[in-house]
């Protein structure tokens, strides 16, 4: 599907993507999106984050 894309098709959707969400919006989605990469791996590994787990309760 995607197999002859150059530096310069790259550089225009680069170009459309600035211009719809702006300078501003990017590094949110970027961030948004890297959390959701790691939520998806911590949960298909099956583990959770140790620091999360809700700690036993004391008698």
């Amino acid at each position: 599907m995607f197999r002859n894309i150059g530096p310069f098709e790259l550089l225009i959707i680069v170009a459309i993507i600035m211009v719809f969400f702006g300078g501003k919006k990017i590094p949110e989605l970027m961030h948004g999106l890297g959390k959701g990469i790691n939520e998806f791996k911590r949960g298909t590994q099956g583990g959770e984050d140790p620091a999360k787990a809700p700690e036993a309760p004391k008698a």
